[in-house]
């Protein structure tokens, strides 16, 4: 129920990963990459279909080998989602994933060989209409200019992306995004402050091997939201030294914060203190467990009292208030006659949370189809 995103996106030119429309004011894309071997089909078309269950957009396949873009075939025919393969140096494997059906190819023009190779695999992708991701890393810039900027520097990440940029624009090809991913926060930010003033390009964002869980999260968070909230960025990966499926909830979850992008239920839920009446923390818990499988996007308060709850329910969807004994309950911020047993809350408020979600989707529905 909050208003939207104050957020100013960068102009940029649009390019589709498959169905999904990348750039131009399009929904910021939220992508992952598998971690099982390629060449174990059952186990990555698994790990595809389980990304794609928790919202993923986009896959990201590393095709490394021959043997891999065999596999990546039979991938491709098992999966709906659309798939980016991740190719390196070998310009036959990408015109052989692209034969099969890649909806992006994310390769580095300059890294595949001489002129005559690079201008096969950009031909090979303008005649299929797949488009190209150039991928600069702050932990792979070429020796050249290492050797200029004796480290990782903005600059040296911008002028590593400008050549490939170069190459496609010297054979005609404007359907690509670009990266210049590093771990650093702020190395990263700045490369891609610099980058989006030098192209029209989609910009694909990532901290780069952000570390765990819970410090790649919060490292993430920090350095892609403040490029979001300067409008920068149309896709995203959170690179988690974690499941894959995290990547994707994290994902989401910097976009709403933003609100920039809602997928699922958003919890406002207090930290818990000595004035709660119920356990704030295990109820959230709980619920956040039970409601994976909700894709409406919706505002659940959670407030264990009366100092902070009443006002949060005024804003949310679906609020709960503490009280002795039983809690208020709130359907979009009016306060209902019927309150919750403080013993059996989480039942009753998923109950409640699931047929709110139904007839919000259900409104969704109607609205799509008389526009």
């Amino acid at each position: 129920m909050y208003n939207e995103s104050p957020i100013i996106r960068r102009p940029s030119t649009r390019i589709y990963v498959g169905n999904v429309p990348i750039g131009d004011g399009a929904p910021i894309a939220v992508q992952s990459m598998t971690n099982t071997k390629t060449t174990d089909v059952e186990a990555t078309v698994a790990q595809i279909r389980a990304l794609e269950k928790v919202g993923a957009d986009i896959v990201r396949v590393s095709v490394p080998t021959m043997d891999a873009a065999e596999a990546f075939k039979i991938i491709k025919q098992s999966v709906n989602v659309p798939l980016v393969a991740d190719i390196h140096f070998d310009y036959r494997i990408a015109l052989k994933v692209a034969e099969y059906g890649a909806d992006c190819l994310r390769i580095n023009p300059g890294n595949i060989g001489n002129e005559e190779r690079i201008r096969s695999v950009v031909e090979c992708a303008r005649d299929k209409n797949i488009p190209i991701r150039i991928g600069v890393n702050g932990g792979s810039l070429e020796k050249d200019l290492m050797d200029k900027y004796r480290e990782p520097t903005a600059e040296a990440l911008l002028e590593s992306a400008m050549r490939h940029v170069d190459i496609l624009d010297r054979l005609n090809f404007d359907q690509f995004k670009v990266s210049v991913k590093a771990s650093d926060v702020f190395l990263a930010v700045e490369s891609y402050r610099l980058l989006a003033k030098q192209i029209r390009q989609p910009l694909h964002l990532g901290i780069t091997e952000a570390g765990g869980l819970r410090a790649g999260s919060v490292k993430s968070a920090v350095g892609l939201g403040l490029l979001l909230a300067e409008g920068i960025g149309d896709t995203i990966r959170i690179s988690l030294a974690a499941d894959p499926i995290e990547e994707i909830k994290v994902g989401f979850d910097i976009l709403k914060s933003l609100r920039i992008r809602s997928r699922g239920i958003n919890f406002i839920a207090c930290p818990s203190c000595s004035r709660q009446e119920f356990d704030v923390i295990s109820t959230v818990n709980e619920l956040e467990r039970r409601l994976e499988d909700i894709t409406t996007a919706m505002d659940v308060s959670i407030i264990g009292c009366v100092v902070n709850g009443p006002g949060e329910a005024l804003v949310s969807d679906i609020g709960l208030t503490g009280g002795y004994a039983k809690s208020g309950y709130y359907d979009d911020g009016v306060r209902q006659k019927e309150r919750f047993d403080n013993k059996n809350i989480i039942d009753g408020l998923e109950a409640k949370i699931r047929a709110k979600a139904s007839m919000m989707a259900n409104r969704i529905a109607i609205t799509d189809k008389t526009e």
